[in-house]
């Protein structure tokens, strides 16, 4: 993988970046617009949102500032636990759609597996993607039981689950049923919000390469097929994050890195959240 505009394949044979920016906690104002601006200009196409995120309409106002042409653009956002629901879920995505100042969503997600409610929310996001206003569809948190569940009455399998992926929870399981099931892994919060950056192996690895710790991980995402959207609204940060398309990982490193599994989350477990 050589070039930030490199794309996955997604089952329903939509393309996806994967490389992109995250904004989890990037204020609704001039934070996210111009964390945004920064990263389209460093060849960034793929935008990472959610209504819980609360700046829908900031990265709106940033898209349209920009003014590139909209297929060259990959915008995902997804929809809240309190929404879920048919009736609930329709009308949030619409929502969520006018925020965006978007007529067609690239990728809308359910955010979490709520028990007894995402079967029939996925029926919904099923709905908004025969009527073609999103182009693919998918979930987020969802371990293997929850998408076996899905499974037995989905018309439309996912074709994206977001997750917390760094090299410290690498979850086999779940990444090997995606493999199988053709559902794209895409990595939330892959460079652990700063907290495991000066692990010795990453920092042995970064000083070989001569890379940072975080370019490192960046890249093993990449090498082992998996979608990363590290978040942050610094333009340093947001430059040197995408500077992973001029070197690669030996196959001995990537498992070095691999193998430093503990499954270790920093975020909610998806059989325990709130």
């Amino acid at each position: 993988m050589r070039s930030i505009k490199e794309k996955s394949l997604l089952h329903n044979g939509v393309e996806m970046p994967w490389f992109g920016l995250g904004v989890y906690k990037a204020d609704n104002d001039n934070e996210v617009e111009e964390a945004i601006l920064t990263a389209l200009e460093e060849g960034y196409r793929s935008i990472d949102t959610a209504s819980f995120y609360n700046n829908e309409e900031g990265v709106g106002r940033a898209l349209k500032a920009a003014a590139l042409p909209r297929e060259e653009l990959f915008i995902t956002t997804k929809v809240w636990n309190d929404d879920h629901g048919y009736n609930n879920t329709i009308k949030a995505f619409h929502e969520s759609r006018r925020k965006l100042g978007l007529e067609v969503i690239d990728l809308y997600l359910i955010h979490w597996p709520v028990a007894g409610l995402f079967k029939e929310t996925w029926q919904a996001l099923e709905k908004l993607y025969e009527e073609g206003y999103v182009r693919a569809v998918g979930v987020s948190n969802f371990q293997p039981h929850h998408l076996e569940e899905l499974k037995q009455s989905a018309e439309i399998f996912p074709m994206v689950n977001q997750v917390e992926y760094h090299p410290w929870l690498t979850q086999p399981e779940l990444y090997q049923y995606c493999k199988e099931n053709h559902v794209q892994l895409e990595a939330w919060s892959p460079l652990t919000r700063g907290r495991k950056l000066d692990d010795k192996t990453i920092t042995a690895l970064a000083e070989k390469y001569g890379k940072t710790p975080a370019q490192v991980i960046l890249r093993w995402d990449l090498q082992t097929d998996v979608v990363t959207i590290p978040k942050s609204v610094t333009p340093k940060r947001i430059r040197e994050n995408a500077e992973i398309f001029d070197f690669e990982l030996t196959e001995e490193d990537v498992k070095k890195i691999s193998d430093l599994n503990e499954d270790l989350r920093f975020g909610p477990d998806p059989d325990n959240f709130v």
